[in-house]
C-alpha cells in the first residue's frame, strides 16, 4: 500500500509541477503577448497560424495549468465531476485518472507541434517531451490503476 501511494504522490506532484509552471508561463504570455517579458522572439511564431503569443498563453493557461492542477486536487480529494466522467474513455477507472493520460498527450502534442512551427529542438522540449511521457508512464503503473479504479 505504502508503494502504491508514494507513486500516486509522485503522479500528484506531476501534474502540480506542470500546472504551476504552465500557469506562470500563460499568465505571462496573456499579459505580454510580444513574448517580451520571457525573451521569446516574435520570429518563433512565422510558420504558426499565430501573430503573437496570446492564443498559445491562452492554451498553455488553460490545458498544461488549470487543468494539471485540478487533476492533482482531483487524485488527492476523489472530486466529482460530471464533464470529467462523461468525457472519460475509461469509464472503469476514476475520471481524474483518464485525465491525467489526457495531459500527458496534450503535453507530448504541445511540445511536438512547437518543435514543427519553430524547426529547431531544444534541451526545454526534450525535458518536457519526457515529461508527458512520464506522466503517461505513472498513470498506467499496474498500483495507480487499481487505485483509480471504480
Amino acid at each position: 500500500m505504502k508503494q502504491r501511494m508514494g507513486r500516486s504522490w509522485l503522479l500528484i506532484m506531476m501534474h502540480a509541477i506542470l500546472g504551476l509552471g504552465a500557469i506562470v508561463g500563460g499568465i505571462i504570455l496573456i499579459m505580454d503577448p510580444s513574448g517580451g517579458m520571457v525573451n521569446l522572439p516574435e520570429s518563433l511564431l512565422e510558420r504558426s497560424p499565430f501573430a503573437n503569443f496570446l492564443f498559445p498563453g491562452i492554451i498553455l493557461l488553460l490545458v498544461l495549468g488549470v487543468m494539471p492542477i485540478m487533476i492533482a486536487i482531483s487524485l488527492i480529494c476523489y472530486v466529482h465531476c460530471g464533464l470529467g466522467e462523461r468525457l472519460n474513455l475509461y469509464p472503469e477507472r476514476y475520471w481524474a485518472w483518464s485525465f491525467s493520460l489526457y495531459t500527458g498527450f496534450a503535453l507530448i502534442i504541445w511540445i511536438m507541434v512547437q518543435v514543427y512551427w519553430i524547426q529547431d529542438v531544444s534541451l526545454i522540449h526534450l525535458v518536457y517531451f519526457a515529461w508527458g511521457v512520464g506522466i503517461q508512464v505513472v498513470t498506467l503503473l499496474p498500483g495507480i490503476q487499481g487505485k483509480y479504479s471504480k
